[in-house]
């Protein structure tokens, strides 16, 4: 009898990977915990600020936080506006609405640059993971940070696949020189120890979250373009590229519109894998100094503050190191699932 797992080969490729895919429970945790963080990083103004979700100031209803989290979609401050007086630089809501104005506040009603009174207060039901040396909640700092980490993995390693996937493209389809050339390219970076490259490049940048972002991606693609060089090699000499180029298509589209979506799987996989690789070097950098400088909140560097105040709040250390955990294991799962799910040899196979 066929279960899930087991049932024959058919239906479309991606029906198939996507069948095993949900066959893998570990995977589907992975992915479910993934959307969660993804949530936390979107809706991180509606879950931790020091402005109210909805209000009423001087007669008329507001809607700070909403219109903060809205504003985080790119181009989306262009239409909207920011929402006076709460968008102004130094308004203090907790200061401006009284006791007995209708306020809705978010679940933690602290923003991650708010300076409190508790300086290294340890958990409690007002600070629920403690404050740091400033003061400040460290569970807002954690739910701000999870924006970082985000951002941090998709954008870096988008820019990692983008070169990548070109360079590799490139190389597998026309071959000859140009593959050799492109080869020595990939095995030069390659044996380079990527933390200290991004280390002695980050030495001779601003820190921000932008260079991080763009270090990471310039120094992640080569993994992504051998593998997309090695499907480029095996694709081109099947029949349906070889019909392609016999009806008188381009190279380009050839290589765009036939192969590029079929080598995109083993991609997708290596892809995972570096995103769960870009959180832990901006970790790494946050704490070295090179990262997201603060007063900012990232994971790294909130671990940072923790060491530093290790032994008078040891309580400041577990959310990040717990969180960062966590988020490296999330996205190993998945790509562990989705490397099995890709692999042909494991369709139709029983248990």
């Amino acid at each position: 009898m066929w279960t899930d797992l087991q049932q024959p080969a058919t239906g479309s490729y991606r029906q198939l990977v996507w069948r095993r895919f949900r066959a893998n429970r570990r995977g589907v945790i992975g992915l479910a915990a993934i959307v969660l963080l993804l949530g936390v990083a979107f809706f991180a103004p509606l879950i931790a600020a020091d402005q109210p979700i909805v209000c009423r100031y001087e007669g008329k209803l507001y809607f700070p936080a909403i219109v903060k989290t809205v504003r985080e979609i790119p181009f989306a401050g262009w239409v909207i506006p920011g929402g006076s007086p709460f968008g102004k630089a130094g308004f203090d809501a907790k200061a401006e609405l009284s006791d007995d104005a209708f306020a809705v506040w978010p679940l933690v009603p602290y923003g991650p640059l708010e300076i409190t009174e508790d300086a290294l207060e340890p958990p409690s039901r007002q600070h629920w993971l403690g404050t740091d040396g400033s003061g400040r909640d460290l569970t807002a700092r954690m739910v701000h940070g999870a924006v970082v980490s985000v951002k941090v993995g998709f954008i870096s390693m988008g820019i990692a696949a983008l070169i990548g996937m070109t360079v590799g493209a490139v190389a597998g389809y026309l071959g000859g020189w140009t593959d050799a050339v492109l080869s020595r390219l990939i095995e030069v970076v390659v044996c380079f120890p990527s933390f200290f490259l991004i280390l002695a490049v980050m030495v001779w940048l601003e820190p921000s979250i932008v260079n991080v972002m763009v270090v990471i991606g310039l120094t992640r693609w080569t993994g992504i373009a051998r593998f997309t060089r090695g499907e480029f090699m095996r694709l081109k000499r099947l029949d349906f590229a070889v019909a392609a180029r016999a009806l008188g298509a381009g190279s380009v589209r050839i290589m765009v519109r036939h192969l590029l979506p079929n080598a995109l799987a083993p991609v997708l996989v290596t892809v995972t894998f570096g995103i769960a690789h870009a959180i832990l070097l901006e970790a790494g950098l946050s704490w070295l100094g090179f990262g997201v400088q603060p007063p900012d909140p990232s994971w790294g560097n909130v671990l940072r503050s923790a060491y530093t105040n290790l032994r008078v709040a040891p309580h400041m250390v577990y959310p990040p190191c717990v969180a960062i955990f966590l988020a490296v294991l999330v996205y190993n799962l998945v790509g562990d699932a989705l490397r099995d799910a890709v692999d042909p040899r494991m369709f139709g196979r029983r248990r």
